[in-house]
């Protein structure tokens, strides 16, 4: 065989080889794209305050409740929260998103503060009202290039964290120095919401 015969055949291999790696490689980068879409969705509930404040006020209203509540809240909210998540992904409009999750923030808040005692029913209807506004605002912040589904999953499972945290705190109120203390925590939330409520609308 001939020198150039030999460089072509030997060409021809390392080419075989490249393209035989291509399918690997994007392989490899579809997996670190959902990765990143999952990730990015966990981040993005606690990147807000609003978010958090009012996420760890579901968790704290249901453990002030006490059973069923404790749990029907925090189920509530992120079922309604992945309705509302894919309304902001598919660019619905949801009008005055920024009001609601402030309002979000001061309701629930006072809530709590005034450890108030609705029916299951409407707490949950409360709880799933503002879940709308909250999934919304993260559904249309979704990074480009990233797997909605993986991203919302993320969403989700944050929100449910946030949701335990607050549940865990309120467990406090069992005790009447603990109970002072998830009322004063309420109370907070809702001055927070005061302050969210006048940025979102100044």
């Amino acid at each position: 065989m001939s020198v150039s015969a030999i460089a072509v055949a030997g060409l021809l291999r390392r080419a075989a080889a490249a393209l035989a790696l291509l399918p690997a490689a994007a392989l490899a980068h579809e997996e670190t794209g959902q990765a990143a879409g999952f990730l990015a969705g966990l981040a993005h509930p606690v990147s807000g305050m609003d978010h958090v404040l009012a996420m760890i006020s579901v968790g704290l209203w249901g453990a002030v409740l006490g059973a069923p509540a404790i749990w029907v809240l925090p189920v509530a909210f992120p079922l309604v929260m992945a309705v509302g998540g894919f309304l902001g992904l598919a660019g619905m409009p949801v009008p005055g998103v920024e009001i609601g999750i402030a309002l979000s923030a001061i309701v629930l808040g006072a809530m709590v503060l005034l450890e108030a005692r609705p029916p299951l029913w409407a707490a949950a209807a409360i709880v799933a009202f503002f879940a709308i506004f909250h999934g919304h605002a993260h559904g249309r912040e979704l990074p480009p290039g990233t797997s909605a589904l993986l991203y919302s999953l993320g969403f989700v499972v944050a929100t449910g964290l946030l949701h335990a945290t607050g549940i865990l705190l309120g467990v406090a109120h069992r005790w009447a120095a603990g109970r002072h203390a998830v009322r004063v925590a309420g109370g907070g939330v809702a001055l927070a919401g005061l302050f969210f409520l006048w940025r979102a609308i100044a």
